[in-house]
């Protein structure tokens, strides 16, 4: 497993199901790959074994995970054969994932266990709809969502929070940077565990906002998703 301490930001694209193999080339040989920063890219699982992962900070990622570890569960992929795929990093519980795919809090759980055994450090995406948001409901949804998905054995040096609004999720929409500050703080405050996590942002990131969004002391990096095919923008992200 990866020493997150050897990072001080973290920038994860994901191309979620976007990309074929002419757009992988293309991609990798426009890549900054001198960033200082840990960069990785989590492309459709079919495309993983092609991200050119030589480069120093360079790291392919999953956008999702089997909850089982082996069986009859056809068209699943599991943890261990993700690490034998060389994949260090593994989103869990997208909204997309709760929302189209009725991901469950305990199935989160169980994800993120699988992956942390098998030395792949997980990317647990938390957030709140705008009807919860405009509730008064934020801390609530978060607190319930980071309590039920994360096991204990999940620790701030293998796994990773990324909190990504739903209502932000490819809107052009984001909280102001002092909102995205103190909801960084309150995840911090939910539990005296979370404390030293790395906590990402995500939700329409782009070039014009990142550098604002990065500097946030509370804020560890960037989950980048429509932004990050377009390599012109992801470059002056990462750089």
């Amino acid at each position: 497993m990866l020493n997150l301490s050897n990072f001080s930001s973290f920038f994860v694209a994901n191309w979620k199901l976007n990309g074929n193999m002419a757009f992988i080339n293309d991609y990798f040989d426009a890549l900054n790959t001198k960033s200082q920063n840990c960069v990785v890219v989590c492309p459709p699982s079919i495309y993983i074994d092609k991200i050119k992962k030589n480069q120093k900070n360079i790291f392919a990622g999953a956008q999702d995970v089997s909850k089982f570890i082996s069986g009859a569960f056809t068209g699943e992929l599991s943890a261990e054969m993700l690490n034998d795929m060389d994949v260090k990093f593994c989103l869990v519980g997208h909204s997309e994932r709760r929302q189209n795919f009725n991901e469950t809090n305990d199935n989160i759980k169980l994800k993120i266990g699988n992956l942390i055994n098998n030395n792949i450090i997980p990317i647990l995406c938390i957030g709140e709809s705008l009807e919860e948001k405009q509730n008064n409901k934020t801390t609530e949804v978060l607190t319930k969502q980071i309590k039920e998905g994360i096991p204990k054995i999940s620790n701030n040096e293998n796994t990773i929070i990324a909190y990504e609004p739903i209502w932000a999720i490819g809107t052009g929409l984001t909280p102001t940077i002092n909102e995205i500050d103190q909801i960084h703080i309150k995840i911090k405050k939910i539990d005296d565990s979370l404390n030293n996590y790395k906590i990402l942002y995500g939700g329409s990131v782009k070039s014009s906002n990142s550098k604002a969004i990065n500097e946030i002391d509370s804020v560890d990096g960037c989950l980048i998703g429509g932004a990050s095919l377009k390599i012109e923008e992801f470059n002056n992200i990462i750089s």
